[in-house]
């Protein structure tokens, strides 16, 4: 039997967040094997931890249908485990798309990325086939996937969108989409949706969150810090804080520990 933490991320206070499994012993692990774990534990991401004694360790992340290059939640998570057990302290990991640098603080857990992403504007977005109103701004963002980052008109229509599963994943802008408005001066009313990956609708996205500072930045905000509300609609409350400048963004939150598991595989 090997052991999969799970664990919350980005949690409000002890409630919501994103569940996410975290497993430290990959040997003899294929590929498809990760990929079958992933899908049945079910959730938004499974995470991947070689150890490799005395170097870097380096993680693989995937969702129930896909392996991610990048995604933010699996590896605050990994941040806070690898802190909270590790006789010493852990300030860095790999991952594909490179180095990223962590940072842990009880029961918060924090990660640096760099500020590199490719952002251009997206004036063909087809809201109104994916059931939006008006929208404010679309962009895409290299994640490296590339992210629909658009803004809607107020957080009252982020809160009452219905996705649809048949629309979004059937939608050339459905497939990895973050919508968000402003609630207040520094906080940002978000959701995010990625159906061919086997998440119709994630309570927490860190990804997202990075690419959200991308476009802030591309836009002219050189720097900044905002709390990002995620994940109410489903009932899983989940809060992120961010900020960046010109070179990195950095994005945490707190992580609850629920339980661990045997896998059989």
């Amino acid at each position: 039997m090997r052991h999969c933490f799970v664990v919350r991320v980005f949690t409000r206070g002890d409630e919501g967040g994103n569940h996410l499994g975290i497993v430290t012993d990959v040997t003899g692990l294929t590929d498809e094997t990760m990929q079958a774990i992933a899908a049945d534990l079910g959730y938004s991401e499974t995470i991947f931890i070689d150890s490799i004694a005395g170097g870097v360790p380096h993680v693989r992340i995937f969702t129930p249908t896909m392996e991610m290059p990048f995604a933010g939640h699996p590896l605050v998570g990994a941040a806070w485990l690898l802190n909270t057990l590790a006789p010493q302290p852990t300030p860095t990991l790999t991952c594909e798309i490179g180095a990223v640098a962590l940072s842990w603080d009880g029961a918060r857990a924090w990660i640096e990325v760099a500020l590199d992403q490719m952002v251009r504007p997206y004036p063909d977005f087809d809201g109104a086939g994916l059931g939006f109103g008006s929208v404010a701004s679309t962009y895409l963002v290299d994640m490296p996937l590339s992210y629909v980052v658009a803004e809607l008109a107020s957080p009252t229509d982020v809160a009452n969108y219905v996705p649809n599963e048949a629309t979004l994943g059937g939608h050339r802008d459905g497939q990895h989409l973050s919508i968000w408005s402003h609630l207040g001066e520094n906080t940002i009313q978000t959701r995010f949706f990625a159906p061919k990956m086997g998440i119709l609708e994630d309570p927490a996205t860190g990804s997202a969150a990075v690419a959200l500072a991308a476009t802030l930045r591309h836009r002219g905000d050189r720097n900044g810090a905002l709390t990002l509300l995620q994940g109410a609609e489903m009932g899983s409350p989940s809060e992120i804080s961010l900020t960046w400048n010109e070179d990195v963004a950095r994005l945490g939150g707190s992580v609850v520990r629920d339980e661990v598991r045997e896998l059989a595989l």
